[in-house]
């Protein structure tokens, strides 16, 4: 099941969180759904965004308000001068589902562990007809020594200008995919060339995220015990 599903949805709840936070009902849900798929839709591409490079788009509603939290690799090419891009942003979105939209903006700490990141970037060099071998090489090594437990990067289609489509892969270190606890994120982007289109996956393993244990507390009688005194009983 590792191997088929995106490693990101196999997660929820474990390591990943939702990224559409709203609850509706049956007539409403149809609707958010949709108007979510437009927002995504409209940032992934906006030109004036690339750029920028947006990899998550979070969504909250409250009531007639739509929340929208953008993660960037550069906050303040998003942002603008004097805010101006964040304006022009809020009010084509607001436009676009007629709801008052919210605009925040996180900053991604660490673009090279960022999954989606890397498969725009290695699009983006693959689109100036860089050699495949030696760029997967080159991410992989530079994402393992960043601190990644592990990494695989995956080509598909017309490789090098060949008649038939293949894929080529290189995996470093460990990728437990069937580990639901370990942190693995996913990202894919596509590269158009001359010959057709070339399909970037990105797998980058994290670490392990352990859960919490409750340390029980122990009770005045167990105390006694481990002291062997007696506990005091009190008469009516």
């Amino acid at each position: 099941m590792g191997q088929k599903c995106n490693p990101i949805s196999l997660r929820l709840g474990i390591t990943q969180t939702c990224r559409s936070r709203w609850y509706a009902n049956k007539k409403e849900f149809g609707k958010f759904l949709l108007e979510d798929y437009k927002i995504r839709q409209y940032v992934k591409r906006n030109p004036e965004l690339h750029s920028a490079g947006i990899p998550k788009v979070e969504i909250e509603r409250s009531g007639d308000l739509v929340r929208l939290i953008l993660h960037t690799a550069s906050p303040g090419m998003l942002i603008g001068k004097r805010g101006k891009n964040v304006e022009k942003l809020t009010e084509d979105i607001e436009k676009l589902i007629s709801k008052k939209v919210e605009l925040k903006i996180e900053e991604v700490k660490d673009p090279l562990l960022n999954a989606q990141l890397t498969a725009e970037a290695i699009a983006e060099q693959l689109e100036k007809r860089a050699q495949f071998r030696r760029l997967l090489r080159k991410f992989a090594e530079t994402i393992i020594d960043e601190g990644a437990q592990g990494v695989k990067i995956q080509l598909s289609g017309r490789i090098g200008g060949a008649e038939i489509a293949r894929s080529s892969a290189i995996i470093l270190g460990k990728l437990p995919l069937h580990t639901l606890r370990a942190d693995i994120d996913y990202g894919f982007s596509e590269a158009i060339i001359s010959k057709g289109v070339l399909g970037v996956k990105v797998w980058i393993n994290k670490g392990e995220i352990l859960p919490q244990r409750k340390v029980k507390k122990e009770t005045q009688n167990e105390i006694d015990a481990q002291t062997g005194q007696v506990p005091e009983v009190t008469k009516g």
